[in-house]
This record gives C-alpha cells, sequence and structure tokens, in this order.
C-alpha cells in the first residue's frame, strides 16, 4: 500500500480567507497558480494520477501556504479554516485522503488548543510546520511549548518550506525560489534544529523533512567536520540526521542513492509534492525508486513499512 506523505491540496475559499487577513499575493502565488476552481475538478485530476502512480492515501499538508498572522484572532480562524476543510476532505474521501493539521502560528497558547483539535477530534495524522514563522525559525525556543506536546504524544510533524528563499534576494531574482530556495531552506532549518538541541528535547517526535533533506547527503561530511563550530556540544550532523524521517521528493537516482547512505533506508518515506509535481513529474516521483535500482525489500520499507514506525496501527501490516 503506497502512502504518499507530501501532498496539497488548495482551495480558493482557504486562499481567500489568507488575502482577507493580508497574507501578500507572493505567498499565496504557488496556491493560486496550481489551484483548480472546484473540488470535482480537482479529483478529476489527482485521482488518476494517484491511480497511475500506485498510490492509495495522500497525507494532505497546506503546503508553504500557511495560516501565520501577527494578528492572533485572523491566525486562529485561517488555521480552523484550513483544518475544517481538509476534515472534510478525509470525511468525504476517507480511503484516498488523511491529513497534518496547520497551527495559527506564532500564538502557543492558541496553537496547543488547536494541536488538540486536529490530533484528538479530527483525528489528523500529525502536524505541519514550515521553516519560517513570520520570519522566525521553528527551531527557536519560543516554540517549545509545542514541541513539548508532540514529544508527550509522540506524534509526527512534517516540516515545509516557507518559499522565503532562504530570504537571498539573488535566488529571488533569478527565480530560484523554488527550484533552490526550497531544498535550501530544508537544509537550514533541520540544521538550526540540530543546533537547537531538537532531537535531545524531544526525542519522541517524529519529524519528516522533504526533499531527500535538501542537500545534507551530499554536504554530510563536511557539515561533520566543522560541527564543532556550529553546533558544539550537540553531536554531530550525521548522528542527529538518522534520528529523522526524509520524503523522497526529489526523482534523481544518484540522490536517492546518497540520501540511503546517509539516513538509512528505514529513514525515507514516499512523497510526489503534488500537485507542485504533477503530470510527467508526479509519475517520476512515483517510478524513479524503483528505476533506481531499489530492491523490492526496500522499495516496500519506503511505500508503507517505514510509515508503521510513525503512525503505528494505522499503516496496515
Amino acid at each position: 500500500m503506497r502512502i504518499d506523505v507530501h501532498a496539497h491540496y488548495f482551495s480558493p475559499e482557504y486562499l481567500a480567507v489568507l488575502a482577507g487577513f493580508g497574507a501578500s499575493k507572493d505567498s499565496l502565488e504557488p496556491g493560486y497558480r496550481l489551484l483548480h476552481p472546484t473540488r470535482a475538478a480537482d479529483f478529476a485530476e489527482r485521482f488518476p494520477a494517484m491511480d497511475r502512480a500506485g498510490i492509495a492515501k495522500e497525507i494532505l499538508s497546506v503546503s508553504g501556504v500557511a495560516p501565520y498572522f501577527a494578528e492572533e484572532a485572523s491566525a486562529v480562524e485561517a488555521a480552523r479554516f484550513a483544518n475544517d476543510l481538509y476534515a472534510d476532505l478525509v470525511r468525504e474521501q476517507p480511503d484516498r485522503f488523511a491529513a497534518f493539521g496547520v497551527l495559527p502560528m506564532p500564538h502557543i497558547g492558541p496553537s496547543l488548543a488547536e494541536l488538540a483539535r486536529t490530533l484528538d477530534e479530527l483525528d489528523f495524522w500529525g502536524i505541519t510546520v514550515t521553516t519560517s514563522i513570520l520570519g522566525t525559525s521553528p527551531a527557536h525556543a519560543q516554540f517549545d511549548p509545542i514541541y513539548a506536546e508532540l514529544d508527550r504524544r509522540g506524534a509526527v510533524l512534517f516540516l515545509h518550506p516557507a518559499g522565503l528563499a532562504c530570504g537571498s534576494p539573488l535566488l529571488k531574482e533569478n527565480g530560484l525560489t523554488w527550484p533552490l530556495g526550497a531544498p535550501f531552506e530544508d537544509t537550514m532549518t533541520i540544521l538550526e534544529f540540530m543546533q537547537a538541541g531538537f532531537t535531545q528535547k524531544f526525542p519522541n517526535v517524529k519529524m519528516i523533512v522533504p526533499h531527500l533533506g535538501g542537500t545534507l547527503p551530499f554536504l554530510m561530511q563536511r557539515l561533520d567536520h566543522m560541527a564543532q563550530r556550529f553546533m558544539p556540544g550537540k553531536g554531530v550532523p550525521s548522528e542527529n540526521a538518522r534520528k529523522f524521517w526524509y520524503d523522497t521528493v526529489n526523482g534523481h537516482g544518484p540522490s536517492l542513492h546518497a540520501a540511503i547512505a546517509t539516513f538509512g533506508v528505514d529513514r525515507l518515506v514516499f512523497g510526489t509534492d503534488w500537485p507542485f509535481w504533477n503530470g510527467e513529474a508526479h509519475q517520476l516521483a512515483a517510478d524513479y525508486l524503483a528505476a533506481s535500482g531499489l530492491t523490492p525489500d526496500q522499495l516496500a520499507a519506503i511505500d508503507s513499512g517505514n510509515l508503521r514506525a510513525l503512525f503505528g496501527s494505522r499503516i496496515p501490516g
């Protein structure tokens, strides 16, 4: 049973809520660009693509289009709207969808309340955060109460780029916000979590990092060599990295093998990044694992087997 941990659904109503609370046009552009006007139109493209790729279920998340607002009431209303939307999708298509909840960050009290609602009442499979929360790293200590509650629950946390190009004007000017900026954000943020001692403080949080961990597999030896410069007393990156999970959104066989060598195949989970990867790209995200020469056991572990360590009995044995 192939389960896609990295998939998104965009609703015109949700984007309108964000716009109404002052979200910038640039921040909403990815959602508007990939939007279907109706749920039926979305399903008409999505479900055949899932079937062609052998995907039984998607775990939906809001991508970088997150309901983060300085005004608490706006953040709460937008987060509840997004979570209720996803809950409705799961109720309508329980065999096709599960969901990760989103929180009204940076407001800790309301976020803890929404965390409880999404996991306990809506029965979501975890929580998602982006690599920037109104300009603050999600690894900042101010968010520790959220992680402490996820740790208490042994819950899943799905990380996703915010689409801010790591704050680089050069990346933005050259149209590289998503081609390079997104994996750079993945890399930067997971290193920030390592610097914060995340795995030591919250060992029961099960974090999924997208895009094979960004550039981590390529840079791991360099990072280990220089660890005492940027994370003294926090171990070495290669050891910390094996305490996270990584989705397979990448498409390049040599990169996949580097990730397996770096993290272990038991730390990889299947993802496609629908609808950012659609059409031929979506099929590539599904097919490149087998085309890269992985064994049947490795493929089975990535498709669903490794998810049992994350989601337990939700995953068929």
